[in-house]
Formats: C-alpha cells, structure tokens, sequence
C-alpha cells in the first residue's frame, strides 16, 4: 500500500536526522514514489499492462452457461439496499455479470465471498441479494459464501462445475491474475473484465485516484510473485 510505504519512510528520516544524507535521500525517495504513483504515468506504466491483457467480452453464449462474478466487498449499511451496500469495485463486477447473464437464455449466476470481521451478512449473499434487485431470478443464483480469496474462489467452482466452461467476471487489473489462478486448477474460464481504471488524463496533473489505481495495480503484481513463488516451492 503505497501511503503507508510512504509514510514509513517519512518516519525513517526522522528517526535517523542527524544522519542528514539518509534522511535526505529517504525524503528524496517518499517524494518521488509519491509523484510517480499519483500521476498519468504509473496508469501507463503498471495499471495499462494489466488491463489491456484481455479485452471487453460481448459474445452471445449459447446454450446452458454459468457466470463467476468474483468477490470484493461491501458494507452494512443501516436502511440501504443491497445494491447501495456494494463497493464500488464489487458493484462494477456485479453488473457486468448481469449484463454476461443477458447475453444467454439460460445462465446461472455464481457469487461469491465471506463476511469477513467487520460485517454480518456474507459477501456472497449480498451479492445475491444486489443480483434479485436488479432483476436476476434467485433460482439462477448460485453462492460461495465461504470463499475468502481467488484461490478458495477457483476451488469451490471446481467442485460445483468440474470441466464445464463459463464466463469469469472480475476487474481488468485482477484478470490476469486470475485466469492463471483458474486456468492452473483445470478449470475452463472466458474472461470477461469490467472495472477498468487506467483512465486517460494530462501528464502532469496529479490525482488520488491515480494512486489508488498504482495500488490496486502494485496489489496484483506481488500476487502474482506470490503465486509464482508457491508454485515454484
């Protein structure tokens, strides 16, 4: 996470002082770490890579189909509906899945996630629940409310599909990420991103969502080391 990063240098430098030239050059390096991660050119640089790897899917789906919309993360909101409990992230994949359930006549739904410490209804079921809002028929839903990441997420669907194949929903910069995932448990996906976040904008403005698209960016590269690193060991 690029502002704790950040910040731990920050703290560094003031612990060593009276050590003027590190504490200069950790200064130094808080200072540019935070002008390239907010500015257009980290989008270019890490986000774009990764969402440019597969490309917007509107093929029709003939036949019997199922659609994986992966996890991400919600609030318990007093009075909101389902919909509004959604985050934004978990929110954009959500109506992309509807929006892959309609390009076929006879798709299931699958979603997934589990409540985690903070909330009371898991993941998965206010998927569901924001699915039902926005017109899915319930009996075409299909939950995993006990997945806690993409790697327990592959494993549950292998169990409920085996070889069957089906379109995976989830955000442009996680797609890479997992299709390697899926693909490595034998599974079948068709990618089908949303929640793209490499927006275009003038070189030299610097804005916070160009930091937090560096982090989700940054995110999925150490996962992918990491799951590198596992498969490697």
């Amino acid at each position: 996470m690029p502002i704790p990063f950040i910040l731990l240098l920050l703290l560094i430098s003031i612990l060593v002082w009276r050590r003027r030239s590190m504490a200069k050059y950790l200064v130094s390096c808080a200072f540019f770490v935070l002008l390239f991660l907010s500015s257009q050119l980290s989008v270019n640089t890490l986000v774009r890579p990764l969402e440019s790897a597969y490309p917007i899917n509107s093929t029709p789906i003939a036949g019997a189909c199922f659609v994986m919309v992966l996890g991400s993360a919600h609030s318990d909101i007093q009075g909101a509906t389902a919909v509004q409990s959604l985050s934004a992230v978990a929110l954009a994949r959500l109506s992309e899945g509807v929006r892959q359930l309609n390009l076929g006549q006879e798709c299931k739904l699958i979603v997934s996630g589990w409540g985690g410490e903070l909330t009371q209804v898991s993941h998965a079921e206010m998927m569901a629940n924001a699915a039902v809002e926005l017109g899915v028929n319930k009996r075409r839903i299909i939950q995993f409310p006990l997945a806690r990441d993409t790697l327990e997420e592959a494993q549950y669907l292998q169990w409920e599909l085996g070889q069957e194949p089906f379109r995976l929903v989830t955000s442009a910069t996680h797609m890479p990420r997992a299709m390697a995932i899926f693909t490595a448990k034998g599974l079948h996906p068709e990618a089908a991103p949303t929640d793209f976040i490499g927006r275009d904008d003038f070189w030299w403005r610097l804005t916070a969502d160009n930091l937090v698209a560096s982090q989700r960016a940054i995110h999925e590269y150490i996962g992918r080391l990491w799951l590198w690193l596992k498969t490697v060991s």
